[in-house]
């Protein structure tokens, strides 16, 4: 039995409103009806199309009432902002579990996968709560703290920026007690007057709103660790590093390529320490250090961390790797296609370079969003991880792209077009048995299309996860 969430009388209580249309009992917090499950409240939010059109959808898909700004016709609370409701629902559901020990994530490469992979630590650990996915924004932030049992122990948030004075607002929702910034690089540095730094300040939001006595965990590797550290210890915050250096609380010693994810050798806390991962990215040896420190800093076992981590495999968009059969040809597909930036760029194609493959080692890339006006170097500058990784073929597509294009040696050059869907047929028709193909660009230059378009042609495709497939 699924446990009630929410009353109508206690969402009236958090927000202000008043109930019409009966009383209810909620299981869960929704703002779409398309992933709407029996028992949830709708929320009602602005947007392209008012959520209000969709309230019908949601009851005749069993919601248990909605959260609304005007009269319905349905069991309903009324409110006169429903973002803002949502926020004082998070806020409520935030006080009423006073004992949850809670962590924030932040960065410009890898918050995602390492929020989840804290996440799937803190299940094995006891009643726990965490963001699904990228719900990272002025929206995700508060739907998922509103959807936080009263009973959870622990919870991981992700919480993202495009601009300054993005994380400041929703950090102060989460008021975590771990707050920990994977990095910070050439991610949206086209908001930003003066790029890195300015990033790396709206990162260091991420420390205004932690409770008295916080742990800060940062990489000491990045080269924005000072400026970070610093603003951790102005709002009083207790630092704790991950990186190469001797000195780090959680220092990488050895990541050792196994046939199927890694070996970490590493130091914590001055103890030695080896453990096997699922991943296989060189960037996961610094990830798996944060994951753990965050861990410990909930309160729970370093054990558990382990645990997890030898058994979290790469997620859809952010290293998933397939096996697929194309024509004849058996090739292997790692998805990035989820997102990118210099840095995670960088990483994808030193992951591919050091991939076993019979054939050849093929990127597709696609353009990296917000660079600003430097957009055209930051791409050609892909040319020297390219040639360390000894990629055979490189496959682009978007404006930006083209820099890249044109510098290319002719040997590696596959094709460039102007969008990811012209691409996909050059990169099908090229395949030969054997190749290792990797995916992967900014979430809008849909380098996901080229993904779908092989797994689409593929013959019984499997997703390869730990020496497994599933």
């Amino acid at each position: 039995m699924v446990e009630p969430l929410w009353t109508s009388a206690e969402i009236v209580a958090a927000t202000g409103g008043q109930a019409t249309g009966g009383a209810f009992v909620a299981t869960g917090v929704s703002i779409d009806t398309r992933t709407l499950q029996p028992g949830d409240l709708f929320v009602a939010l602005p947007g392209v199309r008012d959520g209000h059109e969709f309230i019908a959808e949601a009851m005749t898909k069993s919601a248990a009432g909605a959260l609304v700004t005007r009269p319905v016709d349905a069991p309903a609370v009324q409110v006169p902002d429903a973002l803002k409701a949502l926020e004082q629902m998070g806020i409520a559901a935030r006080d009423r579990a006073p004992n949850a020990r809670r962590c924030a994530v932040t960065g410009s490469v890898g918050k995602t996968s390492v929020t989840q992979a804290i996440a799937a630590a803190l299940k094995l650990a006891g009643p726990s709560h965490n963001s699904v996915l990228s719900y990272n924004n002025h929206i995700g932030v508060p739907l998922t703290l509103a959807r936080m049992p009263r009973e959870t122990k622990r919870a991981v948030f992700e919480i993202g920026m495009n601009h300054a004075d993005e994380i400041r607002p929703l950090v102060k929702l989460v008021r975590p007690h771990v707050a920990v910034v994977t990095t910070v690089g050439a991610a949206h540095t086209e908001n930003f007057p003066d790029g890195e730094a300015g990033v790396a300040r709206a990162k260091a939001e991420i420390f205004e709103g932690l409770l008295p006595g916080g742990v800060a965990i940062l990489n000491a590797d990045n080269d924005w660790f000072d400026l970070l550290e610093a603003a951790a210890q102005a709002h009083g915050a207790r630092v704790l590093s991950f990186g190469h250096a001797a000195d780090c609380d959680a220092q990488l010693i050895e990541m050792q390529a196994q046939a199927s994810g890694a070996v970490i050798v590493a130091s914590l806390h001055g103890q030695a320490l080896r453990f096997p991962i699922a991943q296989s990215g060189a960037h996961w040896g610094l990830n798996s250090l944060a994951t753990i420190l965050a861990v410990e800093a909930l309160s729970a076992p370093v054990e558990i961390a382990l645990q997890a981590l030898a058994a979290f495999a790469p997620l859809a968009g952010r290293g998933e790797t397939h096996q697929l059969m194309i024509d004849g040809a058996a090739i292997t597909l790692i998805d990035e296609s989820y997102n990118a930036n210099p840095i995670s760029m960088r990483a994808a194609l030193a992951a591919l370079g050091e991939a076993k493959a019979a054939g050849r080692k093929i990127a597709v890339l696609t353009d990296m969003l917000e660079m600003g006006e430097g957009a055209p170097a930051v791409h050609a500058a892909l040319a020297a991880p390219i040639a360390a990784a000894g990629v055979d073929q490189v496959f682009l597509a978007g404006p930006d792209m083209r820099a890249l294009w044109d510098i290319l040696p002719v040997a590696q050059r596959g094709a460039w077009r102007e969008t990811a869907a012209a691409l996909a047929n050059d990169v099908r028709d090229a395949l030969r048995p054997g190749d290792v193909v990797m995916a992967k660009g900014s979430k809008g230059s849909k380098a996901s299309l080229v993904v779908q378009a092989l797994l689409d042609a593929a013959l019984n495709p499997t997703i390869v996860a730990a020496g497994k497939t599933r």
